[in-house]
């Protein structure tokens, strides 16, 4: 089996020596194999994130070949391990300092659903402060869920678009959780 992975074009019409498409579409398609993820990993699901990185399983061949640690370069959060209440602001400023478009993924029951962690301390998912577009299951998650997650983000990226960030059910999302 090989490890090249075939990207199908988008639809469009077709004939000899040109392609027509929408532009919705060919930027749909440039974007979701180009995605700068942040790494937001404070316990286990990091290190499981760090095989997925790593040459066995390989994200870079999905086109996340550049981790990006600054907000401001990266487009996709990949939030993953136990947050705590306190540490929920600096999450959601995080979110905030990212350029649209931005996609959220909650890695593992942690990040998910505070986990085992049902304490005053923990915060029960990330949702509660910011918006989430994938969540992985697992705990901690297996590299294969995180590239299926991965891939779910991918196509959520390429079937999006361009004018759903100013539809009006967009901007209801972002204002119930204050964000303007």
């Amino acid at each position: 089996m090989s490890d090249i992975q075939i990207v199908d074009a988008p639809a469009g019409v077709e004939g000899s020596g040109f392609f027509a498409t929408s532009l919705d579409k060919a930027i749909g398609l440039a974007r979701s194999n180009s995605l700068w993820p942040l790494p937001f990993a404070t316990s286990c699901c990091g290190i499981e994130f760090m095989a997925t990185m790593g040459s066995h399983y390989d994200l870079s061949r999905f086109g996340a070949e550049r981790l990006s640690f600054s907000p401001r370069q990266a487009d996709l959060l990949m939030v993953m391990g136990t947050i705590s209440k306190k540490m929920a602001p600096v999450l959601r400023q995080v979110y905030l300092q990212m350029a649209e478009p931005r996609w959220v993924m909650a890695v593992g029951a942690c990040a998910s659903s505070g986990g085992i962690f049902d304490t005053y301390s923990v915060l029960q998912g990330i949702d509660e402060v910011i918006p989430v577009d994938v969540y992985v299951p697992g705990c901690p998650p297996r590299p294969e869920a995180i590239i299926d997650g991965f891939m779910g983000i991918q196509k959520l990226v390429q079937t999006e678009t361009l004018r759903r960030r100013e539809e009006p059910k967009y901007q209801a999302l972002l204002a119930k959780y204050g964000i303007q």
